[in-house]
C-alpha cells in the first residue's frame, strides 16, 4: 500500500470516526424529559417550548449579553427559508441542536452554534388543505427523543429527533372540512396537546390531547359546546354546528393546579353577529382545562357576540405576583380587542382590565370584566380594527422588572360590511369582510426609535410600538414607537434586555426598565415571530426570523 493511499484511508477513518462521534453525541442531546419541561426556567441554555417555559413568559435568565456589550452583537450564522411566505416558526434548542419548522410543514435540525443542517423532514399537506391567512406553521414540541408537529391538513406527526424519521402520523380531523393545525403543540406530562384552525370555514373548534408514544387520543374539548354541554345556551338553533372557535396559538400550563390554558378564536360566521344570536361561547375566550381529562374548570370571555374578528388566541402568560399585598397566581393577557387584562388563574376571576390603544367598540368593562359594547354606526370606523390592538405575536413578562411587554398597533381602523352566510363544507364562511380606513394625510407621528409621550400616542396614525405594562395598575410604563406597524414578538432576559422587531426590518435591543434603544440591526425583512436566546459552549446567542431568513447573533470575540 502506498504512503499516499494509506494517508487517504487514515483521513477517511478519522472523518468517519468524527462523524460517528457527532452522531453519538447528538443521540444523547436529544433527550428531554417532562420534568425538564416543567422546570425549563432552570436551564436557560435551552429553549424547550414555544413560550420558553410552561408559563409562556419568554423570559430567559441568561446574562452574558448585557446593556454594556450588546453593541458588540454580530451575525454568526443564517438559515434561508426554502418556501416563500411569512415564516412564523419558533425554534426549539436542546443542548446545542436547534429544531425549527418551515412552511408549509418541513422540519429541520441544525447545529445551534454554526447553522449546519443535520437533517430535513418534509411533509406535503393534502391539496384539500384550506388554511386561513397563509400556510403557516409556528413550531414544534419535544419529549424524549421525539418531536411533534401539527400540519396544514390537520395531522399530528411524531418525528425521531435523532434522524428526522417519522414515527407515527395521525389525522385528527377532516381536511375536507378545512380543519388545520398551525400552532406548536404543547407537551404536558405524557400528552401532546393541540388545537385546530379553520374558524373562517365553519368548523367546530376543539382542543385535544394525544398519547406521546402512540398518538392515541386521550381527551377532546370542543370550544363550541353542543347540546347538553355548559355554554350551549349561548347559541341559537343549530348555529353551534359551524360556530368556529379555532385555536391557532399555543397555550400554557400550571403544574401546581394541573390546568392548561388556551385562547379561543372568533365565532362563525365571523363578520355577521346578527346571524348567530347570543354570547357564542367559548369563542373569544380563555378556557382552563384539567390537563388529565380535558374537563373545563373555568372560562373568561373577552368579547361576547364578536362582530369584529377579535380572536382571543393571544398567549396566556402566567406569573405569581403580589396582588394588592396578597400572593396571587395570575394570568396576564393583552387582547386583540384593545384591552389588557389580569385574571386570577385559579378561578378565572377578573382582577383588572384597561384599554392600551384607542377603543370605541366598547365604553369600558363592568366589574366582572364584561365589555360595555357601543356598536358604531354603519360606515364609521371601529377602533381597533380587525387586526386588533395586538394580535397573536408572543408577549413577554420579566420577573425582574415586574412588567408585561407586548407589541401593539394604534389607530388601525376598519369599516365592517355584513351579509348572510351560507355554510358549504370546506368553503369560506365569514358573512362579510373589512375595509381599511385610509389614515389622515400628514397626520403627526413621533418617529422611529423614540420613547413617545404616553398620553399623546393616539396621534400616531398607523404606527406600532413595544409597550411595557404594569400589571399591578394597568398603566403603561413606557412605549417604544416604531416607524411601521409591527407583528413582532418579545424576548426579555436576566440582564434586563428586551429584544423585538417590526415590519420595517429592524431588530432592536431595548433597556427593559426604561425602553431606551441600546442597539439595532437592519435585517431587511419584516419580523413576525419573537426572538429566542440560548447558550452553546458557554456563549449566549439570540436568534430571530426576518423575512425569509433566520439570523443568529452572538458577541464579537
Amino acid at each position: 500500500m502506498t504512503a499516499k493511499k494509506n494517508m487517504t484511508m487514515k483521513r477517511a477513518a478519522l472523518v468517519m470516526a468524527a462523524f460517528l462521534a457527532l452522531i453519538a453525541a447528538y443521540r444523547v442531546r436529544a433527550q428531554v424529559t417532562s420534568e425538564q419541561i416543567l422546570r425549563a426556567e432552570s436551564e436557560p441554555q435551552n429553549w424547550l417550548t414555544y413560550g420558553g417555559t410552561r408559563s409562556s413568559q419568554r423570559y430567559s435568565a441568561l446574562t452574558q449579553i448585557t446593556a454594556a456589550n450588546v453593541s458588540q452583537l454580530e451575525s454568526k450564522w443564517v438559515v434561508q427559508d426554502q418556501v416563500f411566505g411569512a415564516w412564523q416558526s419558533n425554534p426549539l434548542v436542546v443542548d446545542g441542536v436547534m429544531y425549527l419548522t418551515e412552511r408549509p410543514n418541513d422540519v429541520m435540525a441544525v447545529d445551534a452554534k454554526t447553522g449546519r443542517m443535520f437533517w430535513l423532514y418534509r411533509w406535503t399537506p393534502s391539496p384539500d388543505a384550506r388554511i386561513c391567512c397563509g400556510a403557516n406553521n409556528r413550531g414544534l414540541a419535544i419529549l424524549g427523543d421525539t418531536l411533534y408537529m401539527g400540519t396544514g391538513d390537520a395531522h399530528l406527526i411524531a418525528i425521531d429527533a435523532k434522524s428526522g424519521r417519522p414515527l407515527w402520523n395521525i389525522a385528527i380531523a377532516d381536511v375536507k372540512l378545512a380543519y388545520s393545525i398551525t400552532l406548536a403543540p404543547l407537551v404536558v406530562k405524557d400528552k401532546v396537546i393541540v388545537g385546530v384552525g379553520g374558524g373562517e370555514f365553519g368548523i367546530r373548534g376543539f382542543i385535544a390531547a394525544y398519547d406521546a408514544k402512540t398518538g392515541q387520543e386521550d381527551w377532546r374539548f370542543y370550544t363550541i359546546p353542543g347540546p347538553g354541554e355548559p355554554g350551549h345556551e349561548t347559541w341559537a338553533g343549530d348555529d353551534w354546528e359551524h360556530g368556529g372557535g379555532s385555536v391557532w396559538v399555543t397555550g400554557s400550563y400550571d403544574p401546581a393546579l394541573n390546568l392548561t390554558y388556551w385562547g379561543v378564536g372568533n365565532p362563525g360566521p365571523d363578520w355577521n353577529p346578527d346571524q348567530r344570536p347570543g354570547d357564542n361561547l367559548y369563542s373569544d375566550s380563555v378556557v382552563a382545562l384539567d390537563a388529565d381529562t380535558g374537563d373545563l374548570k373555568w372560562h373568561f370571555q373577552f368579547t361576547p357576540h364578536d362582530g369584529y374578528d377579535y380572536d382571543s388566541v393571544q398567549v396566556p402568560v402566567l406569573a405569581d405576583i403580589s396582588w394588592k399585598g396578597v400572593p396571587t397566581k395570575v394570568m396576564m393577557w393583552a387582547n386583540r380587542n384593545g384591552f389588557f387584562y389580569v385574571l386570577d388563574r385559579v378561578s378565572g376571576k377578573f382582577l383588572l382590565g384597561t384599554p392600551f390603544v384607542k377603543v370605541n367598540w366598547a365604553s369600558g368593562l363592568d366589574d366582572k370584566g364584561r365589555p360595555i359594547q357601543t356598536p358604531q354606526p354603519a360606515g364609521m370606523p371601529t377602533w381597533p380594527g380587525n387586526q386588533g390592538g395586538t394580535n397573536w405575536y408572543p408577549p413577554s413578562f420579566s420577573p425582574r422588572t415586574g412588567l408585561f411587554y407586548f407589541s401593539a398597533w394604534e389607530n388601525y381602523a376598519t369599516i365592517y360590511r355584513r351579509e348572510e352566510a351560507t355554510y358549504q363544507a370546506g368553503r369560506n364562511f365569514t358573512g362579510g369582510g373589512a375595509t381599511v380606513v385610509t389614515p389622515t394625510p400628514n397626520a403627526p407621528t413621533v418617529g422611529i426609535g423614540r420613547r413617545s409621550p404616553i398620553d399623546n400616542w393616539t396621534n400616531e396614525v398607523g404606527s406600532g410600538a413595544v409597550m411595557a405594562m404594569d400589571p399591578q395598575t394597568g398603566k403603561v410604563r413606557w412605549k417604544f414607537t416604531q416607524f411601521d406597524v409591527t407583528d413582532g414578538g418579545i424576548l426579555t432576559t436576566g440582564a434586563d434586555l428586551l429584544f423585538a422587531g417590526g415590519r420595517e426590518g429592524y431588530f432592536y435591543a431595548l433597556d427593559a426598565k426604561t425602553g431606551n434603544l441600546l442597539w439595532k440591526a437592519s435585517l431587511g425583512g419584516q419580523i413576525v415571530m419573537a426572538p429566542i436566546t440560548y447558550e452553546v459552549e458557554g456563549k449566549q446567542y439570540v436568534s430571530v426570523i426576518s423575512g425569509q431568513t433566520l439570523v443568529t447573533f452572538g458577541l464579537r470575540k
